[in-house]
């Protein structure tokens, strides 16, 4: 078994490609060189994790998004990244010949995956450069392919070209999910981290019989989860971590592989003595509002912390008006869920991997 082998003696499958021509191991470094020395940035950055890849250590340095706290620096396992690339290609049911598209970005954990799963599961993979619509210049099909929210809302139009869609860094919205309802791309949404080599958990937002319920997310083989004292998601995931990952992530624990996300603990806010999920919230309001948009909290005499709206768009009073005449007919919108006070932003701060930064937004527009 592949999983067996010592990382050094791996070769690239004898069915890998990359845009079309099969490498060897020692080819595929020569071809890292030149996409490092010649490459536009998103060819440098792939070449740069190719050497990482093909080098004799067993480990490779990973950088953390950032979009919960300081961006860090980790070592994940080669080991546990091939192990988690042949998790996803049971869970996704995805076989030989696969092809398989590249619009990721290979700095972080989602864009090195899918390199990795290409090497090691003997995938057809082409590159295109990571913008906000991947699909614009493409005109074949692929069995497989992961993009972003932001991405995926700038596909739809041409989603036809994708067989199965694996989607995170970033909650799906409600308008999102059901835009992609009613078509034959099977579009997942993902649970992970890079502590876990991508994603551990996934759901399908569109499955062939719409459900009135929530979708839960389900687990891959060999990973099981808990909850601590905070009703925070524990992942114990022995082929892709060497230890119990302890989450920020409040969850609805349905069995011991599923689960319903509900949003990040640092990000509960007390109300009054009322506890409110701002992701919770966020989704409801995604029906009513166009623009990127998040949920925060601010000091308040009375209630402690005071719910409050921040949307990336130009202030007009017709604009703040119109949206809290919105707000106040939204009726699955508790009354505690209401914000209190709405704000106009011109442009978020971000993240390098492009999310929101919500700490830096907040810090930037209400603390100066």
């Amino acid at each position: 078994m592949l999983e067996e082998l010592n990382i050094e003696t791996v070769e690239t499958h004898r069915d890998f490609k990359l845009n079309k021509h099969h490498y060897s191991s020692q080819d595929l470094k020569v071809v890292a060189y030149s996409l490092v020395k010649e490459g536009e940035p998103y060819e440098e950055k792939v070449g740069n994790f190719l050497l990482d890849w093909l080098d004799e250590k067993d480990y490779v340095e990973v950088s953390t998004s950032g979009s919960t706290g300081k961006p860090k620096v980790i070592k994940l396992k080669k080991e546990h990244m091939i192990n988690s690339a042949l998790a996803s290609q049971k869970f996704f049911k995805l076989q030989n010949p696969c092809t398989a598209l590249l619009c990721l970005p290979a700095d972080y954990i989602a864009g090195k995956m899918m390199l990795v799963r290409a090497i090691v599961l003997g995938w057809e993979l082409d590159m295109v450069p990571p913008k906000a619509n991947p699909l614009d210049q493409v005109y074949k099909r692929y069995d497989f392919c992961a993009m972003t929210p932001f991405q995926l809302d700038n596909s739809l139009a041409r989603l036809h070209l994708v067989k199965k869609l694996i989607v995170g860094g970033g909650a799906i919205s409600v308008n999102l999910s059901k835009l992609v309802q009613g078509i034959k791309t099977k579009v997942y949404e993902t649970y992970g981290m890079t502590e876990t080599c991508s994603h551990i958990a996934a759901r399908r937002i569109n499955p062939k019989k719409q459900k009135k319920t929530t979708i839960p997310f389900k687990t891959f083989p060999k990973v099981t989860i808990k909850l601590d004292h905070r009703d925070c998601l524990i992942i114990k995931a022995p082929n892709v971590s060497d230890e119990e990952l302890v989450t920020n992530d409040v969850v609805e624990l349905l069995t011991y592989k599923k689960f319903i996300w509900r949003g990040r603990y640092d990000n509960v806010i007390n109300s009054g003595g009322v506890k409110l999920y701002p992701e919770e919230i966020e989704t409801k309001l995604s029906k009513i509002i166009g623009h990127r948009f998040f949920v925060a909290s601010v000091e308040d005499d009375s209630l402690g912390e005071k719910l409050i709206l921040l949307v990336e768009r130009e202030f007009s009073e017709e604009t703040k008006t119109n949206l809290s005449q919105a707000i106040k007919s939204l009726k699955t919108l508790d009354r505690f869920e209401r914000p209190k006070q709405i704000i106009f932003i011109e442009k978020f701060e971000e993240t390098d991997s492009g999310k929101i930064h919500r700490l830096n937004t907040l810090d930037q527009n209400l603390m100066n």
